[in-house]
């Protein structure tokens, strides 16, 4: 689950500037569009009562809630979480990329790098610690990923189908599919880069 005050978006911002920058460009958003808070709950199928949390900077949505806010806002998730305004050229430095996931058993997911909307690309990086494992629901219709396991072994669940891949082992498949990666039972941590292509974003249902 994504907790916005653990976010690494940098060390200037602080932990209730994070969260209100969040909530700042979903209302900023649903503002441009005329939308009320029923209308963006509407599309994203996120509550009411959540979405007004968020706007006030005091929720601790996960993953997928973001996901639906920005699909439904046709911005994409580097965009609502990302602090820097945007340039022909983004470096994130080593530490400063936000950590969107943490497991309990030390696992991370990175949002290292990501591009602006219609067709928005997101860059992961993801280490999962011993026995840990991260699901997530199919992303909209026509999202694809691609995987590269940089250290360990990682099972990776898409659909029905399963495939073990080990250290320098890569994987493309259909983001629109509910899929899982899998430490499983190993006494290895498992790191691995991802790449989602999600296209026309905003021109879809909300994941």
């Amino acid at each position: 689950m994504l907790c916005v005050r653990q976010l690494g978006l940098g060390a200037r911002a602080g932990t209730d500037g994070i969260s209100r920058a969040i909530g700042g460009r979903v209302r900023q958003g649903r503002g441009s569009r005329g939308w009320t808070l029923d209308q963006l709950a509407e599309r994203s199928g996120v509550s009411r009562r959540m979405l007004v949390s968020i706007e006030q900077g005091s929720a601790n949505p996960s993953i997928a809630t973001l996901l639906r806010i920005s699909d439904a806002l046709g911005i994409g998730l580097p965009a609502l979480v990302n602090m820097d305004r945007p340039s022909r050229l983004r470096v994130t430095r080593a530490g400063a990329a936000p950590v969107l996931w943490r497991g309990k058993l030390g696992g991370r997911g990175v949002l290292v790098a990501g591009t602006e909307p219609p067709d928005v690309t997101e860059l992961w990086d993801w280490t999962l610690g011993a026995g840990e494992s991260h699901s997530s629901e199919a992303h909209t219709p026509g999202t694809g990923e691609l995987l590269l396991v940089l250290d360990g072994q990682l099972e990776l669940r898409v659909g029905e189908h399963a495939e073990v891949l080990a250290k320098g082992d890569s994987a493309s498949f259909a983001g629109d599919l509910a899929h899982e990666y899998v430490n499983a039972g190993s006494a290895q941590v498992a790191r691995f880069a991802l790449t989602v292509f999600e296209p026309a974003v905003g021109g879809g249902p909300a994941r």
